[in-house]
């Protein structure tokens, strides 16, 4: 008898270990980028986050690290590249070291302003191709988050397209970006964003493009004099996961994963707007002069920028790059 109950003692005990081990999480993924708790690519990851164990039943979970805790940028690419980490949402500006290719999105005026248009060619043909051109560095792409988009400012007018030329402007170091004010009779001086304000101050440069959110934060307008509200250049953020760790997924948790970064998009988008607008607010009673850019003016813009900029990204990325801008073209005049 002692041992019939030493017996059934063991099947009870490992029958509530297995239903203990049924309830851990099956998949943990760490998930590193740049931004504070407080901005939109953290506060938006929490909302995916939530939205994949609630619909896994807990068996994926989501640790989102913020402010770069797991390392710079470039860093956690290489984390994720390598299986140290399982995956980041990372800007496509700073990809292009890793995927030249996504320094498509450099080009000014390449995303529409419209939503809907821009969502379609997103998720169209043009979207997929960009995200599959990850898969021969080490990463799966699985979705664009916009980001925002960028706007002009200068101690010098900016009260029209003529008023560029001769003016030196602050951009990252992108030979699309450097061609685009090139193309405007403009000057384009690579600095690191940490030199920005400054540069600013003491004129070094006369002007810089920046999210409006961006240019709050930094307080960009207390050493800036005019904004013009162009919404030339896109910001978009690329979430990449780690091959071994993506295809360790069941198929239909791959699939909850993908479809819950797209659900939150357009509140995302929103969101950003919201932040823009509230950014303008602070930015005009600051006294900037400020302006906004009708489609007039947004047209020439684009038809001075556009076809430099696409031929500085075809000289860096050659063949492959011309297939994309080619079913980027194709994508673009279908919406």
């Amino acid at each position: 008898m002692p041992h019939t109950k030493s017996l059934l003692g063991a099947v009870l005990f490992a029958g509530l270990a297995m239903t203990g081990a049924a309830q851990a999480q099956d998949y943990v993924a760490r998930i590193g980028h740049l931004e504070s708790t407080q901005q939109n690519r953290h506060v938006f990851l929490e909302k995916v986050a939530a939205l994949v164990s609630e619909r896994t039943d807990g068996d994926v979970e989501f640790q989102i690290f913020p402010q770069g805790q797991l390392g710079n940028q470039r860093q956690m690419n290489e984390g994720v590249q390598l299986g140290t980490l399982e995956a980041t949402v990372a800007p496509a500006a700073f990809l292009g070291g890793f995927n030249p290719l996504v320094s498509i999105l450099d080009i000014p005026y390449l995303i529409p302003e419209d939503t809907d248009a821009a969502a379609a060619l997103r998720d169209g043909p043009f979207g997929q191709a960009l995200l599959d051109s990850f898969s021969d560095k080490g990463m799966v792409a699985i979705d664009l988050w916009p980001n925002g988009k960028k706007q002009f400012t200068s101690n010098k007018p900016l009260d029209t397209v003529a008023d560029f030329a001769g003016q030196k402007f602050r951009v990252m170091d992108s030979a699309i970006l450097i061609e685009q004010f090139n193309a405007l009779d403009a000057s384009a001086i690579a600095l690191p964003f940490g030199e920005l304000y400054t540069s600013l101050q003491t004129g070094v440069v006369d002007g810089e493009e920046n999210p409006l959110d961006t240019i709050k934060a930094m307080k960009f307008y207390e050493v800036q004099k005019n904004l013009v509200v162009s919404d030339h250049g896109a910001m978009e953020d690329v979430i990449l996961f780690n091959p071994m760790f993506w295809d360790s997924l069941p198929d239909t948790y791959q699939s909850v994963i993908r479809d819950a970064f797209a659900e939150v998009i357009p509140e995302l988008t929103a969101q950003k707007a919201a932040a823009g607008a509230d950014a303008l607010e602070t930015i005009k009673a600051a006294g900037t002069n400020v302006r906004v850019a009708d489609q007039d003016e947004r047209a020439k813009l684009r038809a001075a920028m556009f076809e430099p900029a696409a031929a500085a990204y075809i000289g860096k990325t050659g063949e492959a790059g011309q297939k994309l801008l080619d079913l980027y073209t194709e994508s673009y005049d279908a919406l």
